[in-house]
């Protein structure tokens, strides 16, 4: 049987102290860029496989880390996934991730599973169902980071990355104004989630700003999903006063949305639609959908970079930081001006 390469033959492949490898494989900071490349393409050269249970036992540190999503299913939730992953693995770190689709059940399941598999730190995004977020409290009493990114809650003390939501719903509605639109509409979930009440509120404030009418028929509470925007628009467009426009909770609402106006012969932008995430189909649907961007890439940037500097101070929670992104309305066919 070959045997197995350890860092003792690559400290002597290169004529250096084993302490010296040791440091450039975990991303010592204080190792040059030449010294740590040179151990890195050695550790690939002679097929280095390193022992990281037997590292684990010992620095008390397993460089995972975990991260719970809603789903993997949204584009936006993959791309910050994505961006944390990318911002991590050049200090060593892997990611082990967990959906809780929507699910605030599988949502603790998934903590407490992450903390058995002794991951150094939590990265989430909380399921529209989670109220209670004592099963996070766990996280904080083993000292390890846990930074929330989107879906935040105040009762939780820990490094936050969000988006400005109340300008998003704001901009959103501002641009529809601006588009010509008078009788606005807003479809959204029921569940008191903090950066959907934002949007929600932003909604209100730029209607008041704008002397246009709130009119509470016309705000429809239920859930977030294709399905969702198909009901939520029917709804709408039996109403005795009809809305000349619809903004909905996310993309996959507002594509329920278009859908059933298609099918209603009222085809955006006759009554125009805009969404929140600018997922991956909304440039590529008839017509596209206008969104407000989360900047889902910048968000899981943040994050990784959160969760560096939380490891490196002896106390995670000695400074806590409040990221807060500005959106961006991309502006497509679905609120284009009417003739």
């Amino acid at each position: 049987m070959k045997k197995k390469t350890t860092i003792y033959d690559i400290a002597k492949a290169l004529n250096i102290t084993v302490s010296t490898v040791s440091r450039a494989l975990s991303g010592f900071p204080a190792i040059s860029e030449t010294t740590r490349n040179a151990v890195i393409a050695t550790a690939k050269r002679l097929n280095y496989s390193p022992n990281r249970l037997a590292s684990a036992l010992k620095s008390g540190k397993t460089h995972i880390i975990g991260v719970i999503v809603p789903s993997v299913q949204a584009h936006f939730f993959a791309s910050v996934i994505h961006s944390i992953e990318e911002g991590l693995k050049g200090m060593g770190y892997r990611v082990i991730l967990y959906q809780s689709n929507e699910s605030v059940e599988n949502e603790i399941n998934g903590v407490k599973t992450l903390l058995e598999a002794q991951v150094d730190g939590i990265i989430a995004s909380m399921s529209l169902e989670t109220e209670d977020v004592s099963h996070f409290a766990e996280v904080i009493a083993q000292h390890k980071p846990l930074i929330l990114f989107d879906r935040v809650h105040d009762e939780l003390k820990v490094p936050t990355v969000t988006l400005n939501d109340f300008r998003a719903g704001y901009l959103a509605t501002q641009h529809l104004i601006d588009r010509g639109y008078k009788t606005i509409a807003f479809v959204t979930t029921s569940h008191r989630v903090k950066i959907f009440n934002d949007r929600l509120n932003g909604y209100k404030a730029a209607l008041k700003d704008n002397q246009l009418p709130l009119i509470e028929e016309h705000i429809i509470l239920g859930g977030l999903s294709i399905k969702d925007g198909r009901f939520g628009a029917g709804k709408l467009m039996r109403n005795h006063q009809k809305p000349d426009a619809i903004i909905a909770g996310d993309d996959f609402t507002a594509l329920g949305v278009i859908k059933k106006l298609i099918e209603i012969n009222e085809t955006p932008p006759k009554i125009g639609v805009i969404g929140f995430a600018n997922e991956a189909f909304s440039a590529y649907i008839t017509p596209t959908l206008s969104t407000i961007d989360q900047h889902a890439n910048q968000m899981g940037h943040e994050c990784a970079q959160l969760f560096l500097k939380m490891i490196q101070q002896e106390n995670p929670y000695k400074q806590i930081d409040h990221i807060i992104l500005e959106p961006a309305l991309i502006e497509r066919q679905s609120t284009e001006i009417r003739n």
